[in-house]
């Protein structure tokens, strides 16, 4: 007799991705530099751990806020305590629009009205989802994408994803035909689209949008009578040119604010990637539609952000001398960081795609497997967790195009953890039988040496594990 729901038992939640397997191997035999140095590696896990540092020391100086005290020194324990509207402090939702703006170079103004607080950018992007579309209606999303949104999109709202397909050809850009080849195909499959849905920066590719691809969304969507998800929770961690541009300071030039499309763009964000608080569970979705904002902070009530945590958080965004230090000293620690991954793979005979945000790479190991096979990404895959002793991302779980590429995070640890992650890496690649092709990967990261190509390595995989696909 089955005692639980169809909701909660469909296949839809995306658990039994090779992205999360990874995560359960790593949790099996995790790495400890004394306990466990050859457990392995977390390089699935875009965390941002390198600025943590600041945040402390702004506790430190700042012990009234930590301790739940106002400015005159009084306790606010109480009042904190107690239960609260949840539409969410107007200190923090103030500041939280305030932050948002300075990322942005102030070049876009955030009303705090159009603010609707989540517990993180999951909750943020499931509940515009609620808000949008009915169960079988769909949302475009451009590949490769973040694993998760198989899960945040559709497990329980019921919606479905039909891929905007991008290749490595162009630098998996976003071009009109791609756009209406997807507008098409949900056609096809009797499915009502109601929006696109882009990550800006990309999670996966750790690259942000041009302006040219922000206006090509924007005009999509206008035609279409559509809507535009703009998830921007990575904008302040972009570390090299060109400079952050966010689909509301598109829109803002395009559109005059009487038009409708101004209100079927919306934005999501969080304080996980560029604060590094993903502990904290605090995120937000903006809208100039205000039917979508108040049906959103109705449903907002399911997941709340804690008083005590606004409280703090509304003080430390406020101080402005902070904010600007951080996202200057965060900004430059993520380039170092990620100059060192490149350099390290490059050593190894691999290549990455030429970026400059977010807190990964999109790395090229086509040359490293043994056919052009998704079968054959995950022999690498498996050879690369259990054997290696890294858990890094198939691009197959990010729904790539292409069998080959994968997501290395690079944030979410210490600069020596790294430094044996590109050793056994490079202990890898040698030790297997090298043969030269020939071949060059198209755009990928080479700005120090400029070089056009680089030398393949090419090695036969266990025959032993298993072929199953994942697409």
């Amino acid at each position: 007799m089955k005692f639980l729901s169809d909701k909660v038992t469909n296949n839809s939640h995306g658990q039994d991705s090779s992205y999360f397997l990874g995560w359960q191997e790593y949790e099996k035999n995790p790495y400890d530099e004394i306990k466990n140095p050859k457990g392995i590696i977390q390089m699935g896990l875009a965390e941002n751990q390198l600025s943590f540092d600041l945040l402390e020391s702004w506790m430190a100086l700042n012990h009234e806020a930590a301790a739940f005290k106002n400015p005159e020194g009084e306790s606010v324990f109480r009042q904190l305590a107690l239960f609260q509207d949840y539409h969410g402090l107007p200190e923090f939702k103030n500041a939280m629009a305030q932050f948002m703006s300075e990322i942005r170079g102030n070049k876009v103004d955030f009303d705090a009205d159009n603010l609707v607080l989540t517990a993180g950018s999951t909750s943020a992007n499931e509940t515009l989802i609620f808000c949008l579309a009915n169960p079988g209606d769909a949302f475009l999303l451009p590949t490769p994408y973040y694993p998760g949104f198989d899960r945040d999109l559709k497990w329980r709202t019921g919606a479905e994803i039909v891929p905007i397909q991008c290749f490595s050809s162009n630098g998996f850009r976003i071009t009109e035909s791609a756009l209406e080849d997807a507008y098409k195909e949900a056609q096809n499959r009797n499915l009502k689209v109601k929006g696109v849905l882009v990550t800006n920066p990309s999670n996966p590719l750790g690259t942000t949008l041009t302006r040219e691809e922000l206006k090509l969304l924007i005009t999509f969507v206008d035609e279409k009578g559509i809507h535009l998800i703009s998830d921007e929770i990575y904008s302040g961690t972009v570390f090299e040119s060109p400079a952050y541009v966010s689909a509301m300071e598109v829109l803002s030039e395009l559109k005059d604010k009487t038009d409708d499309v101004w209100e079927r763009v919306h934005i999501v964000y969080s304080l996980s990637k560029d604060l590094g608080l993903p502990g904290f569970r605090v995120g937000a979705l903006y809208s100039n539609d205000k039917m979508v904002v108040s049906a959103a902070t109705k449903m907002s009530s399911f997941g709340l952000i804690s008083s005590q945590t606004q409280y703090l958080l509304a003080a430390m965004l406020s101080d402005k001398k902070f904010t600007k230090k951080y996202l200057s000293e965060n900004q430059k620690r993520l380039k170092e960081r990620h100059e060192m991954l490149v350099a390290g793979l490059r050593e190894a005979g691999i290549e990455c795609l030429e970026s400059n945000a977010g807190l990964f790479c999109w790395v090229d190991m086509r040359h490293l497997l043994s056919s052009n096979t998704f079968e054959a990404e995950m022999e690498l895959w498996k050879k690369i967790v259990y054997q290696v002793g890294l858990n890094i991302s198939p691009g197959s779980s990010c729904h790539c195009t292409e069998p080959g590429w994968f997501r290395l995070c690079f944030a979410n640890m210490s600069e020596e953890t790294l430094a044996l992650a590109l050793k056994r890496i490079s202990s890898f690649v040698a030790s297997e039988q090298p043969a030269s092709t020939g071949t060059t990967s198209p755009r990928t990261s080479n700005k120090s040496s400029k070089r056009k190509g680089f030398t393949k390595w090419v090695f036969r995989l266990s025959q032993n594990n298993d072929r199953n696909r994942e697409r």
